[in-house]
């Protein structure tokens, strides 16, 4: 994952999309000066680490996401308390996809796009009842 993140180009994408959430990412109580800072800590990667398990059990049960329906909403309430807006869900999205056309090259093609679109709609639908308290 670290090599990842450190070979992409513009791996500050999130931040520079969305620099109001740099302050979400704080860990013990520290500020980063700057999204290198954010991006380069431990905490953060392993924050990384965390976002790409829930992606990786999307995938696992993408034939019955419904299985995952308590625990997203669950982490929706989780970043909810965190200060996390519902709207900044689409800026990860869309860095998430970026990050994707990046690493995949001309095999991130239009069908992939649209599956891996639908597939983070769906997580993001389920997180968001946990705003709604549904």
């Amino acid at each position: 994952m670290d090599e990842l993140l450190q070979g992409l180009p513009e791996r500050s994408r999130l931040f520079d999309l969305e620099p109001d959430l740099l302050p979400l990412f704080q860990y013990n109580c520290r500020q980063f000066s700057s999204p290198q800072d954010c991006l380069s800590s431990p905490e953060f990667l392993d924050h990384i680490r965390k976002v790409m398990l829930v992606i990786d059990a999307a995938v696992t049960h993408l034939e019955n996401l419904s299985s995952l329906e308590e625990y997203l909403s669950n982490l929706g309430k989780k970043h909810k308390a965190v200060g996390v807006k519902l709207s900044s869900f689409s800026t990860v999205g869309e860095s998430l996809l970026y990050m994707l056309e990046q690493c995949l090259g001309p095999s991130f093609n239009v069908a992939m796009r649209e599956a891996w679109t639908q597939l983070y709609g769906a997580v993001v639908q389920a997180m968001s009842r946990g705003w709604d308290g549904e």
